[in-house]
């Protein structure tokens, strides 16, 4: 199994919360490539707090959509939608401790639909959360949905990976 880390780019200056570098209360997540997953590490603070102590269940399904995706991003170079996400609570999602959001392509795919799976470590590589999700392509027709600017850059992107 291929363990070499890579770093995977982003685009700059967009709001998304997960992954937008220009929102103030963002995530800001950033990404790296380690054999087949995406993966992404993480340590959640107050601000996502759901129970005392833990992360917001909406927090960890953000997570797990994001890293999902990007691996949609990086393995599959298209434009796409989130269809339907399914998420397990294992474990409680600590604040303040160094998570691993890992993410990566699984069988089922075809010209308009394609899944990822993905799941939260600890630092102890306890499962906490996993999740499945159904990505729905973009056609050629509807790519009109995207705005010119992000499509060009997301297409310069696709060609850095």
């Amino acid at each position: 199994m291929d363990e070499t880390i890579e770093s995977i780019p982003k685009l700059e200056g967009y709001n998304c919360f997960a992954c937008g570098t220009a929102n103030p209360i963002g995530l800001k997540l950033t990404f790296y490539r380690q054999g087949e997953h995406v993966c992404s590490d993480i340590t959640l603070g107050k601000n996502y707090e759901g129970w005392e102590n833990m992360a917001h269940g909406g927090i960890v399904s953000t997570l797990l959509d994001e890293v999902m995706s990007w691996a949609v991003i990086y393995f599959r170079r298209i434009f796409f939608v989130t269809r339907r996400v399914k998420i397990k609570y294992i474990r409680p999602v600590p604040l303040y401790r160094l998570l691993t959001v890992k993410g990566k392509m699984i069988e089922g795919e075809n010209r308009r639909l394609c899944k990822a799976k993905g799941l939260i470590q600890d630092e102890d590589k306890n499962i906490l959360a996993r999740g499945e999700a159904t990505f729905a392509i973009l056609p050629d027709k509807d790519l009109n949905l995207v705005p010119d600017k992000l499509k060009r850059e997301m297409n310069n992107l696709f060609k850095r990976f």
